[in-house]
């Protein structure tokens, strides 16, 4: 199997490394603001720019003493530049640069998922065409329905994925806003035009109003999403765990010849990576609740959001990202046994064509609830006796006098069934 997974990439996006390296972009952005309007001198902006730095390490040294990650930041980055870091952070607070340096992250993180979504629907798409007209049983309540396609199970889950692909990236457009405001969102100690210049350099809108923080719908927003798509990978993983089991054996994931299934059972071949999708996806869920109590905070901000947030956003996109390409890799492999689903068709002796000739009967001017009790009684002796539909309807006399042997045989026809495969394929974006 293909290791496809940006694992690393998005490991990198929430590194520390990265985060320090936005606020430091954002500080750095904003004495350029600032210098424009000669609030700070040429000379010192040239020296920030020339010698702004800061070492992980040591900032978590500082942090130590000043219980506080910005300010150890600041006086790191204050140690390389030297006097003119008097001009760093000015007008300032510290959610100014994490809040804006974190809607650059969940942006730079929503791009990865959103090409993950996109090699899901990739995947999908293939198996929707190649298995179009391979004929299987539909199942309602986990019984037998009427007959479906492969392909059209595909095609379902395709047209689902696009409706994620649109929520993740109106979620990004949402996420990606910035602010720099000040202390309670005010801009009494720093202009609207330092906030316009920062944001606009990182790709991001200014917040229309903000507090001392982005407002938490925004993430929350943003959390929801990931869970709605989690939900999706769980929903595809649960039916190919169903088309999995030993009864069914209509498709399964890839076993390869050194995996091992069982410690205890040489002959199992499980859907374990389905289970694992299904697991997964609880914790989105769960952290998805995270989001939605985040948003109601004390008056202009308490600190009550920033802990969760700093374990569930980053477990969040980096778990997604997995499932995701995970998940792309078991459709790509997926094994599909076309005989088995014939076979399943046919495992009820004609039950599923019921609707059909209870069609064809009313039709024909029979009323609808006789019509209904015929099929109905023919189908119950086929439960009991395991003689097919079509024989139990020929011995009843109003059926062989309502209607021909040649139109009851079309009722039973698998491809009477697939007329409007085209139009739904064309209306869900699969030529």
């Amino acid at each position: 199997m293909i290791e496809r997974y940006s694992r690393d990439v998005m490991r990198s996006i929430w590194s520390e490394e990265n985060k320090f390296q936005k606020m430091l972009d954002i500080e750095i952005l904003a004495c350029e603001s600032l210098a424009q309007d000669k609030i700070i001198p040429a000379k010192a902006l040239a020296t920030i720019k020339k010698k702004a730095a800061f070492n992980v390490l040591r900032i978590k040294e500082i942090e130590k003493k000043t219980g506080h990650d910005v300010v150890a930041f600041i006086e790191n980055v204050s140690e390389k530049i030297g006097p003119d870091a008097k001009y760093i952070h000015m007008g300032l607070t510290s959610s100014d640069v994490l809040d804006t340096s974190l809607s650059s992250i969940l942006k730079e993180s929503s791009d990865i998922l959103i090409n993950d979504i996109k090699n899901v629907m990739s995947a999908l798409k293939d198996k929707a065409k190649l298995y179009k007209n391979v004929f299987m049983i539909g199942r309602t309540h986990g019984v037998h329905a009427e007959p479906i396609t492969f392909g059209l199970k595909m095609a379902l889950f395709y047209d689902e994925f696009s409706r994620n692909l649109k929520r993740l990236e109106d979620a990004k457009e949402n996420i990606s806003v910035g602010k720099i405001s000040g202390s309670v969102g005010t801009y009494v100690n720093v202009t609207p035009k330092v906030e316009e210049y920062v944001c606009k350099k990182l790709g991001l809108l200014p917040a229309k109003i903000s507090t001392q923080i982005l407002q938490r719908d925004r993430h929350a927003h943003f959390l929801c999403c990931l869970a709605l798509i989690g939900s999706s990978c769980q929903k595809l993983a649960m039916e190919i765990r169903h088309l999995h089991r030993t009864e069914v054996q209509e498709a399964q994931e890839y076993f390869s010849k050194t995996q091992k299934g069982s410690s205890s059972m040489p002959h199992k071949k499980n859907p374990i990576l389905c289970e694992r999708i299904c697991g997964l996806a609880r914790l989105l869920q769960a952290n998805s609740l995270v989001g939605l109590e985040n948003i109601a905070l004390w008056h202009e901000r308490d600190i009550s959001h920033s802990s969760a947030e700093r374990i569930v956003l980053p477990d969040s996109t980096i778990l997604l990202d997995y499932m995701l390409s995970l998940l792309a890799n078991i459709i790509e492999n997926l094994i599909v046994h076309k005989d088995n689903m014939l076979k399943n068709i046919n495992l009820t002796n004609g039950l599923i064509f019921s609707q059909r000739v209870l069609l064809k009967l009313i039709s024909k001017g029979m009323s609808r609830l006789e019509a209904y009790d015929i099929v109905q009684k023919a189908s119950m002796r086929v439960y009991e006796s395991k003689n097919s539909l079509k024989q139990a309807l020929l011995e009843n006399p109003k059926v062989k006098k309502c209607i021909s042997i040649k139109e009851l045989d079309l009722c039973f026809d698998l491809k009477d069934h697939m007329h409007h495969i085209e139009y739904i394929y064309k209306r869900v974006g699969i030529n």
